[in-house]
């Protein structure tokens, strides 16, 4: 399968990403799915300057070069805007951090979540 303009549909996000657009029509999706602002009560006791503050935030974009949706992570400093991490996630990558996160919280005794 192919997509409108001919290059090769790479799995089926590549496809819905494509379609979701429309024939013919160049718009690219980008979608905050969640933030977190920081709060001083997220810090663990101790020494106010071992812990960074930060803030994080989670979307979804799709304006590459190769059209395939990514989840797009940012973390930054409170209080440095605009000069945070970006990583743009392609799917695989993203469940994998999202494995890891499970597991972490499996080894502090946390509940599984549906």
């Amino acid at each position: 399968m192919a997509l409108p303009d001919g290059r090769p549909v790479l799995d089926r996000q590549s496809e819905w990403a494509f379609s979701a657009r429309g024939p013919g029509t160049i718009h690219s999706v980008r979608r905050s799915i969640d933030d977190y602002p920081f709060d001083p009560a997220d810090l663990p006791p101790g020494d106010d300057d071992e812990f960074t503050p930060v803030s994080w935030a989670v979307a979804i974009a799709d304006d590459y070069e190769d059209a395939i949706p990514r989840v797009v992570l940012t973390v930054e400093e409170v209080g440095q805007a605009g000069y945070g991490l970006v990583a743009h996630l392609p799917p695989h990558l993203a469940r994998r951090l999202r494995a890891a996160i499970g597991d972490a919280l499996k080894e502090i005794g946390e509940a599984e979540s549906a």
